[in-house]
């Protein structure tokens, strides 16, 4: 029987600490772009944001239109109590695949290699329908396969950019060079412009 990664799975591996995929830290090639952007009015939203360390990174430095979406409670509550001036009408307790807004940036951190993976066409389509002409997806993708069954989810570079092209212009398309030693050589630095902007 296929496994339903809905909010009562998150919500259950979050509530018995099963995140393995969670460094504690915000990793240094995301904090490494981040500390290069200068608009401090745009909205930015993380979806599948997790316990959402660069978000707070991103609210402590003035990005005051930082946007952070989970279907579990629970790491929401723990980044509230971790950020307590963090705004809580942008702590959206929403499945990405149904959020309604337009943002400049999405941030892709472990919410792409948490969903099926049948679902990565439909993540990049609505990613490209969230962000505003000339908005912007940055993050880190998986370039590796896993032993074991999945979340996470791995994969290539060659089959993600076939689900990203038809919205996107690749900007940056390569191995991270700043990747955590666990995950060095096996991590993709992307940042993709929507098309038609």
């Amino acid at each position: 029987m296929k496994q339903e990664f809905n909010a009562d799975y998150w919500q259950n591996r979050y509530q018995l600490g099963q995140t393995g995929w969670d460094v504690g830290a915000i990793t240094p090639p995301l904090r490494e772009y981040f500390d290069q952007l200068t608009n401090k009015g745009q909205r930015i939203l993380m979806p599948g944001c997790g316990n959402a360390y660069e978000a707070e990174y991103l609210f402590r430095k003035g990005f005051v239109h930082t946007y952070v979406a989970d279907v579990a409670e629970a790491p929401l509550h723990r980044f509230s109590e971790r950020v307590p001036d963090f705004p809580k009408d942008q702590l959206l307790l929403q499945d990405f695949f149904e959020l309604d807004s337009q943002f400049d940036l999405i941030v892709e951190q472990t919410f792409f290699c948490a969903i099926d993976p049948s679902l990565r066409p439909d993540y990049a389509r609505r990613c490209a329908e969230l962000l505003v002409p000339g908005g912007k997806l940055v993050g880190l993708l998986f370039d590796t396969t896993f032993e074991h069954a999945g979340p996470p989810f791995g994969g290539s570079r060659e089959e993600y950019r076939a689900y990203f092209e038809p919205y996107f212009e690749f900007l940056h398309f390569e191995t991270a060079y700043n990747s955590i030693p666990p995950r060095q050589g096996r991590e993709l630095f992307m940042e993709l412009k929507k098309l038609g902007s």
